[in-house]
């Protein structure tokens, strides 16, 4: 029975359980394994303490009982006695008629006092069979009897009706029809838990140290509520989360079925200026923000984020949690791993790479006849189509489903792809920043029979798949864009597909848990959602529209998602709008635009800036001139965010060395230059409300008037979209394909994919596409040297200058201050 109910209670079409057993089974084990939320009958321990807790909504009171009290009327100043009623209905029974102000008496059968106490009842509820050498005589007369044995429509009693008032079967019939009320109450609930509903988010308090601890420091000192206890508070049901350990769960996409028909929340999103290559901080501004619209102005806001790459995480950057006190916990599971989506991604894509050397093998190696006798084998006596294969010949014209029937030329055309192996596009992956992958020889083992050929690595979150995965809307859409991504072309130069490699389930079973966002929380206790991680200066680099959706319904109407663009405005935002905002369909209501004074200063002229070097002394010293001239790139920013006609509100993160006429000065400047706001934000030493100003800015803001739209239309030819983003986005004279992009270009036209927006591969620490040029280049002529195409992400990827998809190791990186203490398992020098 215990195992039944534990099956029911896992079973999300089932609302509620009644249960109807021989009194002998009624044990508290068996009681207390319905869910309480499922507990029709009210008897677990956990309803009983509800009810006499007086929390009359959470609870549903036990048939019986409230049968007992539909019959019982004016119980005030009554006497009320129980007689062989223990249990949970006789607590229930108690603690109802107490309420109602009668005097309860309990005792059983046997007592030694019985006939006093009955004499002296008013009424008397009698909960099991009464024996027989317990005399009617010793009741009262006109005392009412009611009976609520468990048997309730079967048993029967022998009162003398005519000098007593007693209500026998009547219990049983009225118990039936209260159990059906309280399972319309129980389904009642149901559908309310189903809504959004108000958050009774429960905030974490912050004290923050001066100066500054570590990120890690920070991190540690901070205790995290358990993630299911965050899902919860935020309105996530019990099946709609899968836990990973503590403090992370991955959350089902079936929330958005659920929650379909609630207004989505407001829609801000984080961009910056031209960044140094320290980063100026977007990701702490995003998580920031939304500490002080939750913790500190009552307002429900998710913060969306990627995850971060391994590459930079040990390379140079260091991780993307935030920072200071406004950063995501535990910053460790957040920057190592998380829930293993790369590692996913980097599967899938190495299984289609392996997929595609090998089919290339065995087409050169062997037959026709060879090939579709091994791609299509005799299993236990009958040969078969697999589901994929008969759709590959249902995309070549062949509509037959009998291996044994088909022509030679059919065969021909079904196991010969002819993929041109100069033509293959599709590379490898691996999360780690290893500059010598950057060009490789693949196929040089003997086994391989001489079928040499160059290739390459990208780093793990450049990979299509990545982009498919921050892309998609559903399990259905990944499936469908995983099967379109080109792989290579064939020796016609038509277009060879994963799908017509037949890998296309195979990606998507790997892909499955990945597709769904990773709950998480800020400092203060609010929540994030890690979902998707591609690099902006390579691919669309935003966070997954997936967790943007979820984010949207679980705020409610008044409520604010906060995700976040990489690197600047001129690249992640771009490519937010003209990518993103296309796949998903939503509207964004503001863009904050994220500036540092120490930004500004090396856009006006100051020294470089290094990562692991000290900075200059420009940077520590109040210098206004620097940063007045170094306002012209934030200005520009802000004209780019304009052309989207999104209202724009400026961050910027001041850091201890800023003096406050500096960052008045770029305050200033900046509502000068049109933005709606410009507030200075202290969330890093201070956490939400150091930025608390800044979130009533974005709250105003998000009242304008929104005219957002597009910078193009997808129906502009491939090279004039290219023109429109060089010419109005980065300020170029004009572009300058290379041979070898105008033939990429060429092609995909022909193979009509030219209806894609772009997607630029450039560098993020310059306008232009010269990293040193600073500030706001102007007059340049933007050389393409390649042009790639992700028709499953579906966009088109030109490739700026010397755009590497493979970044490098410094000479010292993040590494070696890494550690791991094998007493305690602490991580060490984190960050």
């Amino acid at each position: 029975i215990v195992n039944e109910i534990l099956r029911l209670n896992e079973d999300p079409n089932v609302q509620g359980l009644a249960l109807d057993l021989p009194e002998s089974l009624y044990s508290s084990k068996v009681l207390n394994a319905v869910k309480p939320e499922k507990d029709v009958d009210g008897l677990s321990d956990a309803n009983l303490g509800r009810l006499v807790r007086g929390d009359s909504y959470d609870c549903l009171v036990p048939p019986a009982v409230c049968a007992v009290m539909e019959l019982l009327e004016d119980l005030g100043g009554k006497t009320v006695l129980l007689v062989g009623a223990g249990g949970a209905v006789g607590a229930a029974l108690q603690c109802m008629l107490q309420r109602e102000g009668a005097a309860t008496l309990s005792c059983q059968w046997k007592a030694p006092q019985l006939q006093a106490k009955l004499h002296h009842a008013d009424v008397v509820v009698v909960g099991s069979t009464k024996p027989d050498d317990v005399p009617v005589s010793w009741i009262k007369p006109g005392t009412t009897i009611i009976s609520c044995s468990c048997d309730l429509l079967s048993e029967k009693h022998n009162y003398d009706q005519q000098n007593h008032h007693a209500a026998e079967n009547a219990v049983g019939s009225l118990a039936v029809a209260m159990r059906m009320q309280n399972m319309v109450k129980n389904t009642e609930r149901w559908v309310q838990s189903q809504q959004q509903r108000k958050w009774d988010l429960r905030c974490l308090k912050l004290q923050p140290l001066s100066p500054v601890p570590s990120d890690i420091e920070i991190s540690r000192a901070q205790s995290p509520k358990a993630v299911d206890v965050l899902a919860k508070e935020i309105g996530l049901l019990t099946d709609e989360i899968e836990i990973y350990g503590q403090t992370k769960a991955k959350v089902r996409l079936s929330l958005l079925e659920r929650l379909k028909d609630q207004p989505d929340g407001k829609y801000v999103l984080v961009a910056g200026i031209t960044p140094t290559p320290l980063g100026e901080g977007k990701s702490t501004v995003t998580i920031g923000l939304v500490q002080a619209l939750t913790a500190h102005l009552n307002i429900n806001s998710f913060a969306c984020l990627r995850q971060p790459s391994q590459g930079p995480t040990f390379g140079v950057k260091g991780g993307a949690a935030g920072g200071g006190y406004a950063q995501v916990i535990p910053m460790e599971e957040f920057n190592l791993h998380l829930t293993g989506d790369i590692h996913a991604i980097t599967a899938a894509n190495n299984l289609l790479a392996a997929a595609i050397d090998a089919r290339i093998l065995h087409e050169n190696t062997q037959s026709d006849k060879a090939l579709y006798n091994r791609l299509v084998p005799v299993v236990n006596g009958v040969r078969g189509f697999s589901a994929i294969q008969l759709a590959r010949l249902r995309k070549l014209g062949i509509n037959k489903t009998d291996p044994g029937t088909l022509t030679e030329e059919e065969i021909s055309k079904f196991v010969r792809l002819d993929i041109d192996p100069s033509t293959i596009t599709w590379q490898r992956v691996v999360d780690t920043n290893d500059r010598f992958l950057r060009k490789i020889t693949v196929g040089q083992a003997n086994t391989e029979k001489g079928f040499v050929r160059q290739a390459q690595f990208d780093i793990a979150v450049a990979s299509e798949i990545m982009a498919i995965l921050a892309l998609t809307t559903s399990l259905q859409d990944m499936k469908e864009r995983l099967g379109k991504m080109v792989v290579a072309n064939d020796k016609k130069g038509e277009p060879v597909t994963a799908e017509d490699m037949g890998v296309t389930g195979a990606l998507a079973v790997l892909m499955k848990d990945a597709i769904k966002p990773t709950l998480m929380q800020t400092l203060e206790g609010t929540p994030v959602f890690v979902h998707a991680g591609p690099f902006a200066n390579i691919a669309h680099g935003n966070s997954s529209v997936l967790a943007d959706k979820i984010a949207l319904k679980l705020v409610g109407e008044k409520g604010f998602v906060v995700t976040e663009a990489g690197f600047g405005a001129d690249i992640g935002m771009e490519k937010f709008f003209n990518i993103k905002c296309r796949a998903s369909g939503l509207v964004p209501s503001v863009v904050v635009l994220v500036a540092t004074v120490r930004a500004l200063k090396m856009h006006g002229g100051g020294p470089n800036v290094t990562a692991g070097a000290p900075l200059k002394k420009e940077y520590t010293e109040e210098n206004l001139q620097l940063v007045a001239d170094g306002c012209c790139n934030l200005q520009k920013q802000i004209q780019i965010t304009q052309l989207f006609g999104v209202p724009v509100v400026v961050a910027l993160n001041v850091f201890k060395t800023d003096s406050p006429a500096e960052v008045d000065l770029v305050c200033k400047i900046a509502k000068q230059s049109g933005a709606f706001d410009a507030v200075p934000c202290n969330h890093w030493s201070a956490g939400g409300r150091g930025a608390v100003k800044l979130a009533q800015a974005v709250e105003k803001a998000a009242n304008q008037k929104n005219s957002f739209k597009y910078l193009y239309s997808l129906e502009l030819p491939i090279v004039e979209k290219i023109r429109i983003i060089a010419q109005k986005v980065y300020g170029a004279q004009d572009i300058e394909l290379s041979p070898v992009a105008q033939s990429q270009v060429d092609c995909y036209t022909r193979q009509g994919f030219g209806n894609l927006p772009i997607c630029m591969a450039k560098t993020h620490l310059s306008l232009s596409h010269q990293p040193e040029r600073k500030g706001v280049p102007t007059g340049f002529i933007l050389p393409i040297s390649d042009v790639r195409a992700s028709i499953g992400a579906g966009f088109i990827y030109p490739l700026v200058g010397t755009m590497s998809t493979m970044p490098g190791l410094p000479t010292r990186p993040c590494f070696y201050d890494i550690d791991l203490d094998p007493n305690t398992e602490q991580v060490k020098g984190l960050f």
